[in-house]
């Protein structure tokens, strides 16, 4: 097949977009496996394209776009959200597309008019959309659907009502690169969508409850086919994705704790190991995650899915070790709620790392459901034991805190 050949998903819909097989890095979020940018083109009395590209492959998007049809007979261009891994080939479509109309929201389009201003965006056509509001493409008709902040502002999707799919950017994505489109031709995807809510998704939780009552409202059900803007398209069982989100949006967790550290000279990787152990010894699955040995994003999606958090650092420089300063920084972004924590560590001539952990967590009003626990230089038998208990007590906890 030819690399710049679009696929047909349904008669008359096209995906045109790109997949950046080398992307390892989405703005701090680790991308071991890739990702895409997904574009689609529907051919009707009326064309339309729903979304573009990133900026730097909108030559290869054009390329799939004219082995469809002529650029410049494009009628509406759909941009659902401003970030520019979905509008930077803007510029190069409605030169191409003149003629075209841009849809986008309200806030939509003040960001677009911000972001290109000088891209010539006061000669593009803009029509401003809101919930509810519909475009007659002639047998197909685009309804669109404001989803405020999932996860910015002005984002929207769109909902072809024909063929019920929906179109919709960022949510129910994953960010994968692969040569297959669909998500009953791809392994672990619930994995990938796992560690895409956690990163991307996880502090606008509430919002996501509230989105998911406007789909109810809006009679749009589980039967119908999701394309995100990123990853593979939900053909298969879309039922699955939209029951996860869900779950993950009211903060279901099961009975598990999940200890991350750090170490330097193997003293707090002791503490983490018996930690460990105390939590197996009570019969509650434990997680252990070394932060400069797993990827950032992938643990994320393990505080999603855990009540009870240990977090372990040694002391360099009087300060929590660099890596847990970094993710304790990142968590607190992403907002995580319902969450119980316990902090542990290990310093030599001076400490500071359970100081600073502790000034973090209480910056961020993270709840902490346990003294402390630190150790000089190496942890002895004593101080094991104190680990084990600790492991023991917080295993209990995660039974009483996890949310079915």
């Amino acid at each position: 097949m030819d690399d710049n050949e679009p696929l047909k998903i349904a008669e008359g819909i096209y995906w045109v977009g790109v997949v950046d097989w080398n992307l390892r890095d989405f703005h701090g979020y680790e991308t071991p496996k890739g990702g895409s940018y997904n574009a689609y083109l529907i051919i009707d009395e009326k064309i339309a394209l729903i979304d573009t590209v990133k900026a730097t492959f909108s030559e290869e998007m054009l390329k799939r776009i004219k082995k469809i049809v002529d650029p410049s007979k494009i009628d509406y261009v759909i941009s659902n959200h401003v970030e520019m891994d979905h509008s930077g080939s803007l510029p190069v479509i409605m030169e191409e597309a003149p003629n075209a109309t841009l849809v986008a929201s309200a806030k939509g389009k003040a960001g677009l008019g911000e972001h290109y201003k000088e891209d010539g965006c006061e000669n593009w056509n803009f029509q401003v959309v809101k919930t509810g509001d519909e475009i007659s493409l002639g047998k197909r008709t685009l309804m669109f659907i404001e989803a405020t902040m999932l996860h910015w502002p002005d984002s929207m999707q769109t909902y072809l009502k024909e063929d019920k799919i929906l179109f919709s950017n960022d949510a129910f994505g994953q960010h994968i690169a692969t040569s297959k489109r669909f998500d009953d031709e791809v392994e672990d995807v619930m994995e990938d969508a796992a560690i895409y809510y956690a990163n991307i998704l996880l502090p606008f939780s509430p919002q996501v409850l509230k989105y998911m009552k406007k789909l109810g409202e809006l009679g749009l059900g589980t039967d119908m086919t999701i394309a995100p803007a990123h990853g593979v398209i939900w053909r298969k069982n879309p039922a699955k994705v939209i029951e996860a989100y869900a779950r993950w949006a009211k903060g279901e967790t099961s009975p598990k704790v999940l200890v991350i550290y750090d170490s330097m000279w193997g003293s707090t990787e002791k503490m983490a190991m018996e930690i460990v152990e105390g939590v197996r010894s009570a019969g509650v699955e434990v997680r252990l995650r070394h932060l400069r040995k797993n990827d950032w994003s992938m643990t994320m999606k393990e505080v999603m899915e855990s009540p009870v958090i240990a977090i372990g650092s040694p002391t360099m420089n009087n300060r929590m070790f660099y890596t847990i300063s970094g993710f304790l920084t990142y968590v607190a972004g992403l907002r995580p709620k319902g969450k119980k924590y316990f902090l542990f560590g290990s310093y030599g001539w001076g400490g500071g790392a359970v100081k600073g952990m502790e000034k973090e967590m209480e910056s961020a009003r993270f709840e902490l459901v346990e003294e402390s626990l630190q150790v000089k230089y190496r942890p002895y038998e004593d101080d094991l034991e104190k680990c084990r208990a600790v492991g023991q007590k917080l295993a209990e906890i995660a039974k009483e805190e996890a949310k079915y």
